[in-house]
């Protein structure tokens, strides 16, 4: 039975997406059934931290795929590397422009709130020096004065005597209460905001005061923005707001312009400091309150006040001093972003292109090539690329090269094999046993034995100069021509026979004819530099007799008694010289000998030393074992070249033919 679709997808599902599925609906219920229970804190809690979970794991995935491409991490790089760190160095520089800016408005307000004070504190302290016959006018001239920089100011002295001068003289200007010492600064009368100075003591003193109106603030930093006072208390009960306002516009003083500028720019941000100074209250002497004097403006705003000049200066101002460095940094930093991505582009493009040759590669299209430009490591990288292409190309049509040809070598090996007389284990009292291993796919060692007539078996063995396919092919020649002089010669015999009347007499094949017919055969049909050793033998089974020619082959042993001899030499290698001439020579085996005939990939090997098996170690061999079983000495014979080489491949073709004499 198939399963719900619904029971697949949570089988597909992780366990986190099934918890918060379920911690969700949990969470819900535990609210709406019990609120504000511990338990429905933990389930919202729970549900909270397992969706963050939810979403930072799902977020790596999208994130991992996202910069998989080289050209995204390079981006993601770039950003982290450039953009970041700019955006953080442009939000700090905006930041602390907007608190440069702000610290230049609080000291700009601060400084001229004081120049004020200190005149008004340096009047009061002039007009209490003053001698008693001439405060009256000094009064007068002192008022005259502060009215023009301080409208609505007035002036109250009193000297030793109780007398009172005013300015002017309807003020109407209290004495303070006992208790205000020698100051100057603000003063909060009534609910609202003056400037006063009060120098002197009980027997003598001056008391100046001066209304503080919007236009009067205004005129502290003209430019600046809205200039504000907030005053405030500090107490046991924490800030608490003070009801104090300012003096209503006066008619003798000239309305000062105010209001926010409007933005230089995007970044050109609203902006609210000041500074707190304190301030005198009149009702309360020795109290003071704390008011926050500040100004509503822009960042552009304390910066154009501060840093500019006199506009009849010739030179540049500061303001545009540093506004031309903010545009060649920019210049510069556009300059930075675009050779960066021009960067970023060539390396993208040039892995983009290798990633894009690799996929061919891989599907098998090795003709695919980079176009490679510029002269650069990348550059370099791809053309190492196509060279390499190339390379696997070549190798690739050289393997394909090597494997027909090494399916031609087997067919040869197979062709070879066939060429290769059928095994004969016995023939009348002789025993045969042949062991015969190329050392590459084919041999160019050649042996044979066929029977001419019901009591005569030729034996042959041979060598051709080389390995391999050429070795071979002079192998099969030398077979196909020693198998055809070989049946010229029975037919010849056989027509001698029958011309005499029969019998046994000589033998029907002698081996010096057919080797020297042998040898003019070859040398007419092959290279001057093809030639083989061959030996060549007929055994008479009635007379137990071997007849034989070594053209040029090894000596092959004889092993009778325990004494190894070594059979003659008759001629030289067959295919060298048409002219050459060859004997033949006789010997009766007797009952137990043993008879080796070898090629020289059997003496000739070396070990690791660089000596040769040798002849004496394959005699002492044979006189050794001369009573083992034929085939297993051949083996063992095989064996102990190989052990001597200390290597499986063989150093050269390996035939080693034994024949024993039986009873």
């Amino acid at each position: 039975m198939p399963s719900p679709g619904w029971l697949k997808t949570l089988r597909s599902t992780g366990r986190l997406e099934v918890l918060f599925a379920a911690a969700v609906p949990a969470s819900l219920a535990a609210q709406w059934l019990m609120p504000g229970r511990a338990a429905t804190v933990l389930l919202q809690l729970a549900a909270f931290t397992l969706g963050f979970l939810l979403v930072w794991r799902h977020g790596l995935r999208a994130v991992r795929r996202l910069i998989w491409r080289l050209r995204n991490r390079l981006i993601v790089a770039y950003v982290f590397i450039a953009a970041v760190p700019m955006l953080m160095l442009a939000v700090l520089t905006l930041a602390g422009a907007w608190v440069v800016s702000g610290q230049i408005a609080a000291y700009l307000l601060s400084v001229e709130m004081g120049r004020r004070v200190n005149s008004l504190a340096m009047t009061a302290q002039s007009l209490e020096r003053a001698a008693p016959q001439v405060r009256v006018e000094a009064v007068k001239r002192a008022g005259f004065f502060i009215r023009d920089r301080f409208p609505g100011a007035e002036i109250l002295l009193k000297d030793e005597q109780g007398r009172e001068v005013r300015y002017p003289e309807d003020a109407r200007l209290p004495h303070p209460p006992e208790g205000h010492e020698r100051r100057a600064g603000l003063l909060i009368h009534e609910g609202r905001f003056h400037l006063w100075a009060h120098a002197g003591g009980a027997g003598s003193e001056v008391v100046i005061r001066a209304p503080v109106t919007q236009a009067f603030l205004q005129g502290l930093v003209p430019g600046l923005g809205v200039i504000q006072l907030t005053p405030f208390s500090l107490g046991p009960g924490g800030v608490k707001a003070m009801e104090v306002t300012l003096h209503p516009p006066l008619e003798e003083e000239a309305p000062a312009p105010g209001g926010i500028a409007k933005p230089a720019n995007l970044l050109d941000l609203p902006l609210k400091w000041g500074v707190s100074i304190p301030a005198a209250v009149w009702e309360a002497p020795g109290r003071e309150a704390t008011v926050f004097l500040g100004a509503a403006t822009r960042i552009s705003g304390p910066l154009r006040i501060m840093f500019s000049v006199d506009t009849s200066s010739s030179g540049p101002t500061m303001l545009v001093l540093f506004s031309t460095a903010l545009i060649v940094f920019f210049i510069v930093e556009i300059s930075s972003i675009w050779i960066g991505v021009s960067l970023s582009r060539t390396i993208t493009s040039a892995v983009n292109d290798l990633y894009e040759a690799t996929v061919r590669i891989r599907g098998g299209d090795l003709s695919h090539r980079i176009l490679v430009t510029g002269n650069d490591q990348l550059a370099e990288l791809g053309t190492s690329f196509n060279i390499m292409a190339g390379n696997l190309e070549r190798l690739l049509q050289a393997e394909k090269e090597r494997q027909r040809l090494q399916a031609e070598l087997e067919i040869a090996r197979e062709v070879q094999a066939q060429l290769l007389p059928k095994p004969i284990t016995r023939f009348g009292s002789l025993r045969l046993a042949c062991v015969c291993n190329a050392a590459r796919m084919v041999s160019g060692d050649y042996f044979d034995y066929q029977p001419v007539s019901d009591g005569r078996l030729a034996v042959a063995l041979g060598d051709v100069a080389g390995k391999g396919i050429s070795a071979a092919l002079l192998m099969a020649t030398l077979q196909s021509a020693m198998r055809s002089q070989l049946r010229q010669c029975m037919e010849a015999a056989e027509a001698a026979a029958a011309g005499t009347g029969g019998g046994y007499g000589p033998p029907a094949v002698s081996t010096a004819r057919l080797v020297s017919n042998l040898n003019q055969q070859l040398y007419a049909s092959t290279a001057p530099e093809k030639y083989a050793t061959f030996f060549f033998s007929v055994y008479e089974e009635a007379a137990s007799e071997l007849a034989y020619t070594n053209a040029g082959h090894l000596p092959p042993l004889l092993v009778r008694d325990g004494k190894v001899t070594r059979l003659d030499t008759n001629g030289m290698v067959v295919g060298c010289f048409a002219g050459a001439r060859y004997g033949e020579s006789r010997v009766k085996l007797e009952p137990g000998d043993l008879l080796a005939c070898y090629t020289d990939g059997v003496t000739e090997p070396e070990n690791a030393y660089g000596e040769m098996f040798g002849e004496a170690r394959l005699c002492a061999l044979l006189a050794e074992h001369a009573a083992m079983d034929i085939e297993d000495l051949g083996l063992l014979i095989q064996d102990e070249v190989a052990r001597w080489t200390e290597s499986t491949e063989l150093q050269d073709d390996f035939t080693l033919l034994l024949a024993r004499k039986t009873e």
